[in-house]
C-alpha cells in the first residue's frame, strides 16, 4: 500500500511483512546525482549514460531527470553536445534535497504534517516518538551531501568540503 505525496511508503513483500522505504524514483535520483558529482565540473552525461550508471530503465529515468531539472539540481542541455550536468549552484545538494525534489516533503506519519491532520495529535502517546524519529531522519538526510557520497576519500582525509555528514555503513 502506498500513499501519494509521501516519500516514505509502506510496502508489503511476498511474506506480507510491512516495511518503509524510499520510492525507486528517489533512489535512482540519488544514484544519478552521485554519478554526476563524481565527474569533472561541467561534464555532461547522456540520458542513456546516466541510465547505465544508475542501473535504471532509461524511460523511467526520463521522469526522474525532469523532476531533478525542475528542482534546479541538474541542468539539461539540448543538441549534439547536450546532456545533463550537476547544477553549478548546487554543489552542496543534500540527500534531503534530492528526495524532496522527487517526492515532496518527507513525513513518517500524516500527523507530522500539521496539528489539524490528526484528531489525536494532542492526546496520542506515539506522537512525540514519531516527531523525534522525523527530526532524526531529516537531520541525517540534511547532513549527507551528494558531494560527500561521490568523493568519500576527500571526506575521510579531511579535504572534503565540510558541508555534510556521511551515512553509516551497514
Amino acid at each position: 500500500m502506498t500513499f501519494s505525496n509521501v516519500a516514505l511508503s509502506l510496502h508489503t513483500s511476498p511474506k506480507q511483512t510491512i516495511y518503509m522505504q524510499l520510492t525507486r524514483a528517489a533512489d535512482y535520483a540519488v544514484r544519478v546525482l552521485i554519478h554526476l558529482a563524481s565527474q569533472p565540473a561541467h561534464t555532461r552525461a547522456s540520458r542513456a549514460g546516466l541510465a547505465e550508471a544508475a542501473e535504471c530503465p532509461e524511460q523511467f529515468l526520463s521522469k526522474v531527470l525532469q523532476s531533478l531539472t525542475r528542482a534546479g539540481l541538474v541542468v539539461s542541455h539540448r543538441g549534439n553536445t547536450g546532456g545533463f550536468e550537476l547544477s553549478a549552484s548546487r554543489q552542496d545538494v543534500t540527500l534531503l534535497d534530492v528526495v524532496e525534489a522527487i517526492e515532496g516533503p518527507v513525513r513518517l506519519n500524516l500527523c507530522l504534517t500539521s496539528e489539524e491532520a490528526c484528531a489525536r495529535h494532542g492526546v496520542c502517546p506515539a506522537h512525540p516518538v514519531w516527531a523525534e524519529a522525523q527530526r532524526a531522519m531529516l537531520d541525517v538526510l540534511r547532513k549527507c551531501t551528494i558531494h560527500d557520497l561521490a568523493h568519500p576519500a576527500e571526506k575521510h582525509s579531511g579535504n572534503g568540503n565540510g558541508s555534510g555528514g556521511s551515512l553509516p555503513r551497514g
